[in-house]
């Protein structure tokens, strides 16, 4: 399991990211990532687009939380809207790459 989640959740985390056409690539981030994650930790994952705000990801977070099985809280975030420094460096050098969109 990695990341703390089955092949199957993750196989829908990517499901629904490329169910969003303005989700160009998405980073999972935090505990996750860096294997420090507890059974019920949530899931961490910043959207890259053109198009993606906070509220677009505010979006994103209620179809992964209303919509879909998976028994997680999800926290999404626009990285072009992040104003730590930290959390840029975080994303940057810690997270992993979990979505990009295939262009045809």
């Amino acid at each position: 399991m990695k990341y703390g989640l089955s092949e199957k959740q993750l196989k829908e985390i990517i499901k629904v990211l490329s169910s969003f056409e303005e989700v160009e690539s998405a980073i999972l981030f935090g505990s996750r990532a860096i294997n420090t994650f507890k059974v019920a930790s949530d899931v961490d994952i910043a959207i890259f687009g053109k198009k993606v705000d906070m509220f677009f990801a505010a979006k994103v977070k209620d179809y992964f939380e209303d919509e879909t099985y998976l028994p997680y809280f999800f926290d999404i975030i626009a990285f072009g809207s992040i104003k730590s420094d930290d959390l840029i460096t975080h994303i940057n050098t810690k997270g992993v790459k979990v979505y990009t969109k295939s262009i045809c």
